[in-house]
């Protein structure tokens, strides 16, 4: 890690990852709209200091980048957040108990300061059977099989599907509308058919959901939001 000053109006030090990549052909930046990580990506022979020196130049931009990032909403209690789409404001409940999902909220029994690890394992649970479901209804429809379904916390992609027919799911998507994890779903079962992204494939997506291009909209101008909330402090 490295930093450079903040421009002017802005915040006072850039915190910076560099990166060296033997296959870059120049310097460049990126910052990532998820969690506002600022990456300096240096190609094998270009000295640090260069690279700093370019980082420097374009801290406005930097700054700017920054600023479009969502903040970072903590879980806690009397917080309302996404669970399947709707709001749901989180409620102490008694010392002992499961969390569990009612008309009002979200009830958290225990100790305050576990609320955040412990509404995560409840949207891990509650992801898995949703996305079993979903899965289920699809490689039916599809006449394919999948060898096996794994939960993670993923930045760079919402589900993936390996050639061995490993599906993997962010659990963020229980947080989202219940058709846009169907559509996650039925995007990744439709790499059972076809591994790649061809009109052939988008075929297959499109006779498994109909109408899927609205949750995929959904998803790339809010799944940013889904990443924005913090369960651990």
């Amino acid at each position: 890690m490295a930093r450079i000053p903040g421009p002017p109006g802005g915040p006072p030090q850039i915190e910076i990852a560099l990166r060296r990549s033997a296959r870059a052909r120049r310097i460049s930046l990126r910052v990532s709209g998820l969690d506002g990580q600022v990456t300096l990506t240096l190609p094998a022979r270009v000295r640090e200091a260069e690279g700093l020196a370019f980082a420097r130049s374009r801290a406005d931009w930097i700054a700017q980048a920054l600023a479009r990032v969502p903040r970072a909403a903590q879980i806690a209690p009397g917080v309302a957040f996404p669970v399947e789409g709707r709001l749901r404001a989180i409620t102490a409940g008694p010392a002992r108990g499961a969390v569990h999902l009612t008309d009002e909220g979200l009830v958290v029994p225990g100790d305050p300061s576990q609320c955040g690890v412990r509404v995560a394992t409840f949207l891990r649970h509650l992801a898995r059977a949703r996305l079993e479901r979903s899965v289920a209804h699809y490689t039916q429809a599809l006449g394919r099989r999948h060898s096996s379904l794994t939960l993670r916390d993923t930045r760079s992609r919402w589900g993936s599907c390996t050639a061995a027919g490993g599906l993997m799911f962010s659990w963020r998507l229980i947080m989202a509308p219940p058709e846009v994890l169907d559509y996650v779903a039925a995007h990744e079962v439709a790499h059972l058919a076809e591994m790649n992204h061809s009109p052939r494939y988008w075929a297959v997506v499109a006779r498994l959901l109909p109408g899927y291009e609205a949750p995929r909209r959904w998803l790339k101008s809010h799944g940013s939001d889904l990443h924005a909330w913090r369960f651990q402090d």
